[in-house]
């Protein structure tokens, strides 16, 4: 007998060939391999009679071979097979093309079922290219490939759904019932098939209701698994101990006040709710988001002022060097307005750079190691940098807050990393945990926040501040391209910049068996290349123009200054000084020294630069919505009115319907819950990052099952908050937990 952990290399039959190619679909155990779910079923369950075909039906028919023959096509390219079967109502042609081998199986008098489609030719009608498989008289419940519900599989180059099934029909038979360890009471509550019946319904179905039944129950395992992992960090970190940062009300009031501008009322409700977090012992885990440009920097920054008058220490981590720098410039500019409370000293640590922003106003360039050991004496209250900031070397007096920007998630350890002791050269456990906020500009849907997202509390920012203008978005098709072109050089000419965003860097090598399939993909669409997309703006479209490149292949800053990374008109980026790196490109483009920018993804996350009003997107159809109104973004942040041009050289209405949907999206909320419908939650966890199979990430798109896993979750830790009663259950977390590995 078989278990679920038996790995496949035992399995009698399996050579290294098949086990490699099953690797590839990351199966290795008997286990991966029954977790391997259908995408869907041919329904061949049915048996037609051959005197009731039509023309273009999915069928299946059981008949005698009368007769098979073998022949090539007269350019001889192809070997055709050609059978007539036969049943009590009549009979009819089968044709199958280079697969001599079936002659071999299906001899004349063999009874066997054909599933496939009903094709016509001067009026006679024929199956082409059925699956077939031999029947015994008294085996009809035998079949695996005809005559029943098929599963279609994911495949890979050489293993077909065919041999997928020929492998889990007798795996199936020889496996030993597997412990079921969800929960009793989650199973009858919730209607779930158990496990062992499951794998077999999933697998091999009677009927499409126990398919997906079957399925239901696999995407509640996972989704209830999750719910576990929520509520069990939620847990960890209340039993966690955070220092308590009281808030002086007059003291906010007097710093509102002072602002040069006004805080829109969602803006104060997301201040108030986490300042009400930062008073409570226990460490804030928060979530902020807001559409690009709504103001959640002015937020945290608030927050952090309330830290740093009681005390605290607040460390402002982003994604980038290029972010950092431009919260440093954003906090430096904010705090200049401020006279109600002395102005903080800032600090900037990325791996390139480090400098201070003093009260008196003055910004000066520091040493790295001067600069650790200020933030080690506790000298500096707001330090803003990368991930440069979870260093050994880096060590903080008293931090009170960790503000995160584009990261939804911090762990307990990491929170602990930047906590470590001052005082040792060890890690050390931290008396306190600091509070946590992460900020994003990418809208979650509503399920993801019940799941993914479920131990974060969260605050929304839903309106955009006074006086911004709607960005004006056009998709614009290949015909329209020379009129754009004209708009962005008229905007030039009045002192503006533009993005261009392409989806790759280069076109990828074709060679071998690969390039006939890649051929086919892309000459049905192009996609934009930006070193082909830069070369041909700065030497053909915009040669008077300087236009600038950059992608994340290039190196993230350099310590000396190697010239302008831009063309323009004749001449190279080397040229010009050698090769460029982002933060020169990015500081450039900012400077207003490059007046076009062609770039990847790299621009989508928080880069500002008010004088940019064009966002001209290539391919725009491979990018995900959510992506696209990030991108949008970039530009409209200044007092210019602002466009957004999205190319597309595809004509197919699904394109188009799903880029209407972002010229008419009324905000960034409602653009994403329609991006969960259209391309799934990967657009917006990233699907290699989840650890999360594909049955529960569709499982993350259905409301009442949500639902039902956190409420048999919440039950069962409430119950047992350590699992105890439930051994199992305990086994199957941690496992989960282990691959888990979300952002």
């Amino acid at each position: 007998m078989f278990t679920l952990d038996t790995p496949l290399a035992r399995i009698a039959g399996i050579g290294p060939g098949f086990l490699a190619k099953l690797k590839h679909l990351g199966v290795a155990t008997i286990g991966d391999l029954l977790y391997h779910f259908p995408t869907r079923y041919e329904d061949f369950s049915q048996i037609y009679r051959i005197a009731d075909l039509e023309p273009g039906q999915h069928a299946t028919i059981q008949g005698t071979v009368e007769e098979i023959t073998t022949r090539r096509t007269w350019q001889k390219h192809f070997i055709v097979v050609e059978a007539t079967v036969r049943d009590d109502s009549g009979s009819t042609r089968i044709i199958w093309f280079n697969q001599p081998y079936i002659k071999n199986i299906l001899r004349p008098g063999r009874l066997a079922n054909f599933s496939g489609k009903v094709a016509v030719s001067q009026d006679e009608l024929y199956l082409s290219h059925p699956t077939f498989e031999p029947v015994s008289g008294d085996a009809r419940d035998e079949t695996r490939h005809t005559a029943r519900l098929v599963p279609i599989y994911p495949e890979t180059r050489g293993l077909t759904s065919k041999g997928i099934r020929y492998l889990i029909q007798p795996i199936l038979k020889g496996l030993a019932r597997p412990p079921e360890w969800l929960p009793g009471a989650a199973l009858r509550m919730n209607r779930l098939p158990e496990l062992h019946h499951a794998l077999q319904d999933v697998h091999f179905p009677e009927r499409i209701e126990d398919a997906l039944a079957a399925k239901r129950r696999f995407a509640f395992e996972d989704l209830f698994l999750l719910q576990l992992e929520n509520f069990a960090q939620k847990m960890k970190l209340a039993r966690t101990r955070a220092v308590q940062i009281k808030t002086d009300i007059p003291l906010l009031k007097r710093i509102i006040a002072e602002l040069p501008f006004a805080l829109t009322a969602s803006q104060k409700r997301s201040l108030w709710e986490i300042l009400q977090d930062l008073e409570k012992g226990r460490p804030m885990n928060r979530l902020l988001q807001g559409d690009v440009g709504s103001g959640k920097t002015v937020v945290a920054a608030l927050a952090a002022i309330s830290a740093a008058e009681n005390g605290r220490e607040t460390a402002i981590m982003a994604p980038t060097e290029v972010l950092a720098r431009q919260h440093f410039e954003t906090f430096k500019k904010l705090f200049s307005h401020i006279s109600a409370v002395r102005e903080p000293k800032i600090a900037l640590m990325t791996a390139s750079d480090t400098k201070l922003f003093y009260e008196n106003g003055l910004e000066s360039p520091v040493k790295k190691g001067e600069l650790r050991e200020k933030v080690r004496r506790g000298e500096i209250p707001i330090v803003i940098g990368t991930h440069a900031l979870l260093e050994e070397s880096v060590r903080f007096k008293s931090l009170g807050l960790v503000v995160i920007d584009e990261q939804h998630r911090f762990g307990v350890e990491q929170r602990a990393a930047l906590s470590r002791d001052a005082r040792s050269g060890r890690r050390a456990k931290a008396t306190f945990t600091p509070h946590f906020l992460s900020m994003s500009a990418t809208p979650i849907p509503r399920t993801l926040m019940l799941t993914v997202f479920g131990d974060l509390d969260i605050s929304t920012i839903t309106e955009l501040p006074a006086g911004r203008k709607n960005i004006v978005t056009k998709i614009v098709a290949p015909e329209n391209r020379p009129k754009a072109y004209e708009f962005i050089r008229e905007q030039i000419a009045r002192g503006r910049q533009a993005f261009v965003i392409c989806p790759r860097i280069e076109k990828p090598e074709q060679d071998g068996a690969e390039k006939s399939f890649r051929a086919r993909e892309w000459s049905a669409l192009e996609v934009k290349s930006v070193k082909e997309e830069f070369e041909k703006l700065s030497t053909t479209v915009f040669p008077d123009l300087r236009v600038a490149m950059l992608h994340g292949q290039m190196p993230a800053s350099s310590k000396t200054r190697r010239g302008l990374a831009s063309r323009q008109g004749r001449g190279s980026p080397e040229a010009a000084g050698g090769k460029p790196n982002k933060e020169q490109v990015m500081r450039d483009f900012k400077d207003g020294a490059t007046d076009v920018l062609v770039s990847t993804s790299v621009i989508e996350v928080g880069v500002d630069v008010p004088n940019a009003v064009i966002m001209m997107i290539e391919g725009a159809e491979r990018f995900g919505l959510a992506q696209l109104y990030q991108f949008r973004g970039r530009v409209g942040r200044g007092e210019h009115q602002s466009f957004c041009f999205l190319f597309t050289e595809s004509g197919a209405k699904s394109t188009h319907e799903r880029l209407r949907a972002i010229v008419e999206a009324k905000n960034g909320f409602e653009l994403a819950e329609i991006d969960l419908k259209l391309r799934g939650p990967g657009e917006f966890l990233g699907e290699r990052q989840t650890g999360l199979p594909d049955i529960a990430m569709r499982g993350l798109q259905d409301v009442e099952l949500i639902k039902a896993s956190r409420a048999s979750a919440l039950r069962v830790i409430q119950e047992d908050q350590h699992l105890n009663r439930y051994p199992a259950l305990q086994l199957k977390l941690a496992e989960f937990q282990k691959k888990l590995h979300l952002e």
